[in-house]
């Protein structure tokens, strides 16, 4: 029996012609003994790869498994692992990981806040024309419990990307073109004198990149200063839900738009137009944003880790422009103006 067309099932996955997701898994939402607690993990900690689960998020869950060596052991869930399992199950109906373009160079970019760092696998499709260019491959994970009493934040690091080395030779054979360590510290950014002392003295970081023959970068894309760049204007009309994304062409010098509608909130339709400007625009630009809001939003998106949000829109373009801005490869500058007053502008 030959199955031609997508979605094909396949070792517990769903597979379509561009996405991956595990397939429908029934959580058990109230674990009373110990076996089912371990059965709930085991079967979160199987589908986080696709899914984007951090340990962070399951941390209440895994807290759970301390004490009582039986089985049989009476378990019961705290308020904090009742909201793990909401979640999880917010994740499972909104997140799946992406087929492999053999074309394209994988990267991996790590994300998070010392200790609790995770990286994400993943291709760039900006040239194919895909409405989203972000390609996740696989989520990488540390494991919850370290295997040493006393580790250095920077053999996090080492474990992290020897892991995520490993699996991407697993998958398809080659290594990452690109290594991304936008790392955030408690004394400020990580960098690159950092970087490069920490490659000389430290044995784990020299073991994980041994034979790396790609790029890292360390550096934050968004810019404190005004760039000589192309300046694009983002406004939204809130009678009409007309989103507009406005530039000047520089060669032809004349005035370019791309308009939209979207239904939604105010604050979804201004997060809306300029994830559309970060999708539009590889170059290096200016944008410039008739909203505090997504102005503030933007300038603070770069590697952010966003908690789960009721409103499922709103979630998704959040993730969307974190993501577009985390992997941004140019830089950028924003900045905020008011667009009904009668004072002099550009």
């Amino acid at each position: 029996k030959v199955q031609r067309m997508p979605p094909w099932s396949f070792l517990g996955l769903e597979i379509t012609s561009r996405t991956i997701r595990p397939q429908k898994l029934v959580i058990k939402e109230d674990p009373r003994t110990l076996a089912d607690l371990q059965r709930l993990c085991g079967s979160l900690n199987w589908v986080r790869p696709w899914l984007g689960i951090t340990t962070e998020d399951l941390v209440p869950l895994f807290n759970l498994l301390r004490g009582g060596e039986e089985l049989n052991s009476p378990k019961v869930l705290t308020q904090e692992a009742r909201l793990a399992i909401e979640k999880v199950q917010s994740a499972m109906s909104n997140r799946q990981a992406h087929r492999c373009l053999p074309d394209l160079p994988f990267k991996f970019i790590v994300l998070g806040r010392l200790t609790h760092i995770y990286g994400v696998i993943f291709q760039w499709d900006k040239d194919k024309g895909q409405r989203d260019p972000l390609l996740t491959t696989e989520w990488v994970f540390l494991s919850h419990l370290l295997s040493k009493s006393i580790t250095k934040p920077q053999e996090l690091v080492a474990q992290l990307i020897r892991k995520a080395r490993g699996r991407l030779r697993e998958m398809v054979g080659c290594d990452f073109s690109y290594i991304h360590l936008p790392l955030k510290l408690s004394s400020g950014k990580f960098t690159k004198e950092m970087l490069e002392q920490l490659l000389q003295e430290n044995e784990a970081l020299q073991f994980a990149l041994d034979s790396y023959p790609g790029q890292i970068s360390i550096h934050n894309k968004l810019s404190r200063k005004p760039l000589k760049a192309l300046t694009v204007f983002t406004t939204m009309s809130g009678a009409s839900h007309r989103s507009v994304v406005t530039w000047k062409d520089p060669q032809t010098q004349q005035w370019e738009s791309d308009i939209e509608e979207v239904e939604g909130s105010p604050q979804i339709d201004e997060l809306a137009v300029v994830v559309r400007a970060f999708e539009m625009f590889s170059e290096p630009f200016i944008l410039i944003a008739d909203s505090a809001y997504v102005a503030g939003v933007v300038s603070r998106a770069e590697n952010l880790v966003l908690r789960e949000i009721s409103n499922p829109n709103l979630f998704n373009f959040l993730s969307k422009l974190i993501y577009l801005i985390s992997h941004q490869e140019q830089p950028y500058y924003v900045m905020h103006v008011r667009s009904h007053t009668d004072l002099p502008g550009f």
